[in-house]
């Protein structure tokens, strides 16, 4: 990829002839996690050249990729002065927003282009809804998985991509990407859905965020699901074999400055560990399992705000989805 483009706000654009929903991507939240700017980047080029390809092709809304902390990229660092995805809070977005760009820091200067940039596209292009699908990636191999809010038309579109359902997520992390895209912070309709599409530096990343990126063009009706080549969903279906369907939040280790944490080697997402196993160091001694369950973001880096996360499985693969999922899920 052309890292000009990388290091560009507006990865690229793409409106369709005809109105429709806008779908905004957001790579790069975290600047060791170039994956989803890369997907991004490829996939304003396939749509550029869809038309052409296949003369049946028709795109109805407006897409648009974004590169989310565009210094920290530059740097390959998860981030400069403090964890961007941890940061969308209503006071902090408030704050800055309400601040001279030039007394800010850098991640709080990301913020401040970023909404206002969202801002002025949604006044333009007027959207009747738009959905936000933040690219991420692990430093753990091991699975892919979407996390969503509470919202239906987020539960919707995470469970037909297929990967792994994580719920109750934003109980155990404050100021992320979810809790601020949502309706009440932009005056229409709005749902945000976070795909993890693997490990930081594994090329297939690159191809399983393409492949979330066309399926929620598809779920969200940007583009015939006939026009989508099956190939896609089929990669996200068979990565995400033996894994579970939904899984719930169970506990969070969070990380304090001068903590030193230190995760023992070996862990991967979606690894069962069994209460009392130990699981990491730091100052104040080793860390053992709460409970058993399944482990998920070991950190494996130095930089992050969370040492690792605990789920239990709710549902597996092959189990129909029930109660508040069953009304978003596709006919199985």
């Amino acid at each position: 990829m052309n890292t000009k483009r990388r290091h560009r706000r507006i990865i690229g654009k793409y409106i369709g002839k005809e109105k429709g929903p806008m779908l905004i991507c957001i790579g790069g939240m975290h600047g060791n996690e170039p994956a989803g700017v890369e997907a991004i980047d490829m996939m304003v080029k396939m749509l550029e050249v869809e038309p052409i390809t296949n003369p049946e092709f028709e795109f109805k809304g407006a897409f648009l990729g974004l590169s989310g902390n565009l210094n920290a990229l530059k740097k390959g660092v998860r981030f400069v002065d403090r964890d961007l995805n941890r940061m969308w809070t209503l006071d902090t977005v408030d704050r800055i927003l309400s601040s001279q760009r030039e007394d800010l820091v850098n991640e709080e200067r990301e913020i401040f282009d970023l909404i206002r940039l969202i801002r002025r596209e949604i006044k333009s292009y007027q959207p009747e809804q738009v959905v936000v699908l933040d690219l991420h990636t692990t430093t753990a191999f091991g699975g892919i998985f979407t996390i969503t809010t509470d919202d239906p038309q987020s539960i919707r579109i995470g469970a037909e991509l297929h990967a792994p359902v994580i719920t109750g997520m934003l109980k155990g992390i404050r100021g992320t990407s979810l809790h601020y895209f949502n309706s009440q912070n932009f005056g229409l309709p709005m749902s945000c859905v976070v795909f993890e599409s693997g490990q930081h530096e594994e090329r297939l990343s690159i191809n399983r965020a393409i492949a979330a990126i066309t399926n929620t063009m598809s779920i969200i009706g940007c583009v015939n699901p006939n026009h989508v080549e099956n190939q896609h969903e089929q990669l996200l279906i068979e990565y995400a074999g033996g894994l579970p369907k939904v899984a719930e939040h169970i506990m969070t280790h969070p990380i304090q400055p001068g903590d030193q944490f230190r995760m023992e080697p070996g862990y991967s997402n979606f690894q069962k560990v069994k209460k009392g196993e130990l699981l990491a160091h730091d100052v104040h001694g080793p860390i053992y399992a709460m409970a058993d369950g399944l482990i998920l973001m070991p950190l494996y880096q130095k930089q992050g705000d969370d040492g690792f996360f605990l789920i239990k499985e709710v549902l597996s693969h092959g189990e129909p989805l029930r109660h508040l999922w069953e009304p978003y899920a596709k006919a199985e």
